[in-house]
C-alpha cells in the first residue's frame, strides 16, 4: 500500500459543518464526501467502488435521519444500541434502511442489537459474542460482524490490543451467526496526521498477517477506519468502509474533544 504524507487531519473544523436541514443539503454533503473519497482513492490509486460510505446518524433526531434516508442512504451508523433500538422502532415504514452499530456493546443489550441490526462494528470480547450469539439464534438472524482493535494504545478506548487479535478470531467459528467481515479501530484523536495514519496502518498490517491463518468462514477483506476528520488517511491505508457522520449530518453540539476518549474524558465514539 503506497503511503501518503501529505494528507492532514481535520479534527478541529467543529462548526464548520452546517446541520443538514433539507433533502438538498444531505444531497450536497454526501456528494462532497463523495468526492472527498474518489480524491483519496485517487491518491491511493484504489478504485472508489471499494470503499463503503457509512453514514453516522448518532445523536441526530429522527427527522433528520428520514431527510438522510431520503437523500439516499440505506444503512445508518448507531454508536448507543438503545437509541438506535428506540430509532428502528420509530422507522419501521422505511423498510429498506438498515443499521449497524458501531460503539461498544455491554452484554445486556446484546438482545436489542440482535433484534434489528443488520451490522456490529465494536466485537471485542468472547463473552459479547455468546451474548450476540444466543440472541441471535433466539431471533433466526445472522450479523455481520467487525473486531474491533485498539491500535493506538489509549487506555480510555475499547477494542482488543493488536497481539490478542490472533487468539480472538481462532476462536469466532464457535459462535455460528456471527459473519466475521473485517476488523474496525479508532486512530488517535490528533493534528497530527502521521501518528493518526500510524493506527491505519497497524490495522491493515495486521489484517494482512492474519489473513491467510484466519479459519474456515472467518473473512477479513473489511477494513473500518476513518471519520470526518481522518477518513481521507484511511482511504490511503487501506479502509473499505469510513464512518462520516458530521460531514453529513452537520455538527454536532459539542466538539469532538467531547466524544472523543482521552484520560478525563472516556466518553468514546465511532464517528
Amino acid at each position: 500500500m503506497q503511503t501518503l504524507v501529505s494528507t492532514q487531519t481535520s479534527h478541529d473544523r467543529h462548526g464548520l459543518y452546517p446541520e443538514a436541514v433539507t433533502v438538498e443539503d444531505f444531497r450536497r454533503n454526501l456528494a462532497s464526501v463523495q468526492e472527498r473519497i474518489a480524491a483519496a482513492c485517487r491518491r491511493a490509486v484504489r478504485d472508489p467502488a471499494g470503499v463503503r460510505l457509512l453514514p453516522v446518524s448518532k445523536t441526530k433526531p429522527e427527522a433528520s435521519l428520514r431527510l438522510a434516508h431520503a437523500a439516499g442512504c440505506r444503512m445508518l451508523g448507531e454508536n448507543k444500541p438503545q437509541e438506535a433500538y428506540r430509532k428502528w422502532e420509530a422507522m419501521q415504514d422505511l423498510t429498506d434502511l438498515q443499521w449497524s452499530v458501531i460503539g461498544h456493546l455491554q452484554t445486556n443489550k446484546a438482545k436489542l442489537v440482535a433484534r434489528f441490526a443488520t451490522e456490529f462494528q465494536a466485537l471485542d470480547s468472547l463473552r459479547v459474542a455468546d451474548a450476540l450469539e444466543r440472541r441471535l439464534q433466539a431471533e433466526g438472524r445472522s450479523l455481520d460482524v467487525f473486531v474491533q482493535v485498539n491500535t493506538s494504545g489509549e487506555a480510555s478506548k475499547y477494542g482488543l490490543a493488536p497481539g490478542d487479535v490472533p487468539a480472538f478470531i481462532q476462536a469466532l467459528p464457535t459462535f455460528s451467526a456471527l459473519r466475521v467481515r473485517g476488523l474496525m479501530t479508532l486512530a488517535l484523536f490528533s493534528s497530527e496526521a502521521e501518528r493518526v495514519r500510524q493506527c491505519f496502518i497497524l490495522l491493515r498490517t495486521l489484517r494482512d498477517r492474519l489473513r491467510d491463518s484466519a479459519p474456515a468462514g472467518i473473512g477479513l477483506d473489511e477494513l473500518s477506519m476513518g471519520m470526518s476528520g481522518d477518513f481521507e488517511i484511511a482511504i490511503e491505508e487501506g479502509a473499505t468502509v469510513v464512518r462520516v457522520g458530521q460531514a453529513i449530518f452537520g455538527a454536532r453540539p459539542l466538539p469532538d474533544a467531547y466524544y472523543w476518549p482521552d484520560a478525563g474524558n472516556p466518553k468514546e465514539h465511532s464517528e
